[in-house]
């Protein structure tokens, strides 16, 4: 028997993607909240919206309900009993191994930044902090969702360059020929990073052109950096794929310098720390 914690509206377990259409219909969230008001709320707003909601009130459940329904995207609060949002969101990410990575939308305590970017560091793809508009939450899942069903012409070609091929047709990338484990907003990121080689991306480009969004905190391009770095580089505190730009942005060399001496760079030390 459900519990009254795993409830669900609308249509069946259907595609492991993300719907392909608008982006939206038919996709699958998974809302978890110990705060049952919070939880009903947030529900009737997503499923007025046209999805597909289950609930869940903490950590241990949540995982059994993303196990079962397999969502495309997660509300998750940080602070939950049992388990919390973190660790939610890490093992949910432990598990993906080579699957349609789930998205995931945080929910953070208003104004503590040290929260909002751990969330980002264990792999959520955004957050929306308390108290917010439930109209707003249904415009950030909408928007996760749209940028991650976003179509992409069949034939596009790979992209290729430093040792990494990214198939954007297929949301596939891989180093060297092993196969990386990136988030949605991982993956969108290195494909941008891949198909402007050499340019300089401001981080409020990269907000607007890979999140879709005309503002927004600006630490969140840096966190997303920083966690695709640890995937790609052979160093991540001395990069040389995705360099940092003073002032400016990022570059991602193309064809990097072999004879580059870790460390070697004036003021790698503090790059690594600026981003």
């Amino acid at each position: 028997m459900e519990s009254s914690n795993d409830r669900t509206t609308g249509g069946g377990a259907g595609s492991d993607r993300a719907p392909a259409a608008d982006g939206v219909t038919a996709a699958r969230v998974l809302v978890v909240d110990d705060d049952p008001t919070v939880s009903e709320v947030v529900s009737g707003y997503l499923e007025r919206a046209g999805f597909t909601v289950h609930r869940a009130a903490d950590g241990p459940s949540a995982l059994e309900a993303a196990a079962r329904h397999r969502p495309h995207l997660v509300v998750l609060d940080l602070m939950l009993p049992g388990m919390d949002g973190l660790e939610v969101c890490r093992r949910l990410r432990a598990r993906e191994n080579g699957n349609p990575a789930v998205a995931v939308v945080m929910l953070t305590a208003h104004g503590d930044e040290e929260e909002r970017i751990l969330g980002l560091e264990v792999g959520a793809d955004d957050y929306v902090t308390k108290p917010f508009s439930p109209r707003e939450l249904v415009l950030r899942v909408r928007s996760v969702l749209r940028r991650a069903s976003s179509a992409v012409p069949a034939d596009e070609p790979l992209l290729v360059a430093a040792g990494l091929a990214v198939d954007p047709a297929g949301r596939r990338a891989t180093k060297g020929g092993a196969e990386l484990a990136l988030t949605l907003r991982e993956f969108d990121l290195l494909a941008y990073f891949l198909r402007h080689a050499g340019q300089v991306c401001g981080r409020e480009r990269l907000m607007r052109e890979v999140w879709g969004w005309d503002f927004g905190d600006l630490s969140t391009v840096t966190v997303h950096v920083r966690r695709l770095r640890a995937k790609i580089e052979e160093d991540p505190a001395d990069p040389q794929l995705i360099r940092t730009v003073w002032g400016a942005g990022y570059r991602f060399e193309a064809a990097p310098d072999p004879t580059r001496r870790a460390g070697a760079a004036a003021g790698a030390q503090t790059e690594a720390g600026h981003a």
